[in-house]
Order: structure tokens, then C-alpha cells, then sequence
């Protein structure tokens, strides 16, 4: 047996989380976070990503909204029972509270955004005419940094309650929190693809997520280099994107949150129906 004195602790790999699993970068690179390894993402494993979040938005926009609030309930308990490891990677205890505490929050939205967004429009005629929210699809988030579970989830959370698919680009200075997320996500009832997190240089992985043209949308709240966010814009809006531009100065992710996040992903569809019988 080996003697426990002069025993090497295995150094984790933090891997990347695409379609449910946890493959490897294709690039093979790996960068030193806190005593453990994470994956330096490459432009193939973007690609890859978001074949995977578009192959998960049909099932996901179209399953009910109670269902999709169930299951970030869902998402929420199985974060309550790893808090002490979340804790573990120096996230104050606060936080991990208040991460958890947001989820659930989110969760109660789910089966209320389409009533509070959603209208009944008077028109001139014998008809009904409404407007409902849908999602917008696809939707590529650079992660706040100095938040790496807190922010995180502030950004990811709001997405994929409305119905859209994810591809997150986790905080480059410590990506080890999004990842034991993704671990917490991939045992819960949330179906594969919905929430995709690459770990990495944002500068290198950004702008091909910016580019990508079936990535309908952007959340670029994690960018903090202007030069780097007005060059991910106009690559985005090559092929339309919505874009959230970063914040103007720093956030309070404790504060509440409003329902701006809930509403920047969502698409307004307005139907028309006669009334009676004509």
C-alpha cells in the first residue's frame, strides 16, 4: 500500500459540458485553475455546442411551461444538496444561497412570463387578436467573470426559462463553478443540449459564437474589454442577432433582478382569430 505521506492527489479535469455529456476539448488543451485543470475550449467545440443546443430547442420551447418550471425546481434541490462543494471552491456561502434562492425564483416565473409579456389587443373588427412570447432560439452567453456561480446563473437561468438553448462561455478566471453547475444540471431532469458551457479563453472562443449564424442571439454581459464586445456586435450582426450589450459599470447580482432578463430572449408572435361564424 502506498504510503499516504508521499501519495500525489489526482489533480481533477474539468471538462466541458456539450448535449448533456462531458467530452474533452477537441484541441486536447487544458489551463491551470486553482490547483486543477479545465479545458481550453476551441472553435470546433463552439461548433459543436451549438449543433448540440439547436438539436435541444424543439423538445424544450415546446414543452409546457409548468414542465420547464418543474424542472429548474428540480435543477435548484440537487444545487441545495451540494452546497457545501460549491462552497468548497470559494464561493461564499451568501452566494451559493443566493444562486440556489435564484433558480427557484426563475422556476415560479416559467408559467407567468407568457401571462405578464403576453397581451390581448383591441382591434377594430370581429376578431381576436393576440400577442404570446416565444423564444428566440439559440442563445450565446459570455458569463460574468467576478460572479462565476452567482452571475451565472443571473444569465443562464432567465434563457432557458423562456424556452432557448444555451452555449455559455463560463468565467475564464475560474470556470470550476459553471462546470460542478453543469455536473448538478446533467443528473437533473433538464434535457441534453438545453444549457452548454465552454470553459477557455473568451477572447479566442467569443467571437466564433458571435458569428455563428445559427446562433440566434447574444448576451455579451461577461465582456469586459470594449474593443473585444464592439467587435463581437458587428460580427453578430451579420446574421441579425439580438445582442445585450454589457453592462455600463459593475453589478449587484444579489439585487433582484427584474424581468428584463426574462424578456430580452423572447420573440412576440401576434395571432389573429375571427369571432363567431361567419
Amino acid at each position: 500500500m502506498a504510503d499516504e505521506r508521499t501519495r500525489l492527489a489526482v489533480r481533477k479535469t474539468y471538462k466541458l459540458f456539450i448535449g448533456g455529456g462531458f467530452p474533452r476539448s477537441e484541441s486536447g488543451r487544458t489551463y491551470l485553475v486553482q490547483g486543477s485543470n479545465a479545458a481550453l475550449a476551441s472553435r470546433k467545440d463552439v461548433r459543436d455546442a451549438v449543433v448540440a443546443a439547436r438539436a435541444a430547442v424543439p423538445k424544450w420551447s415546446s414543452a409546457t411551461a409548468y414542465n420547464r418550471g418543474q424542472i429548474l425546481y428540480r435543477a435548484a434541490e440537487l444545487a441545495e444538496g451540494r452546497r457545501a462543494e460549491l462552497a468548497g471552491l470559494g464561493v461564499p456561502a451568501r452566494e451559493v444561497d443566493a444562486a440556489v434562492d435564484r433558480w427557484v425564483w426563475y422556476a415560479g416565473w416559467a408559467d407567468k412570463i407568457g401571462q405578464v409579456h403576453g397581451s390581448a389587443n383591441p382591434v377594430a373588427g370581429p376578431y381576436f387578436n393576440l400577442s404570446t412570447p416565444e423564444p428566440t432560439g439559440v442563445v450565446g452567453i459570455v458569463a460574468p467573470d467576478g460572479s462565476p456561480l452567482l452571475g451565472l446563473v443571473s444569465v443562464v437561468a432567465p434563457a432557458i426559462t423562456t424556452g432557448n438553448a444555451v452555449v455559455v462561455l463560463a468565467a475564464e478566471s475560474d470556470p470550476r463553478p459553471a462546470i460542478t453547475l453543469a455536473e448538478i444540471l446533467a443528473t437533473s431532469d433538464l434535457p441534453g443540449g438545453v444549457v452548454n458551457i465552454l470553459t477557455g479563453r473568451v477572447a479566442e472562443t467569443a467571437p466564433w459564437l458571435a458569428s455563428h449564424a445559427d446562433v440566434n442571439a447574444l448576451d455579451l454581459t461577461g465582456v469586459a474589454d470594449p474593443a473585444l464586445a464592439t467587435a463581437l456586435e458587428a460580427a453578430a450582426a451579420e446574421s441579425l442577432k439580438r445582442v445585450l450589450r454589457p453592462p455600463a459599470g459593475p453589478v449587484d447580482w444579489t439585487a433582484d433582478p427584474g424581468l428584463h432578463r426574462l424578456t430580452a430572449f423572447l420573440e412576440t408572435k401576434t395571432v389573429w382569430h375571427p369571432k363567431g361564424i361567419a
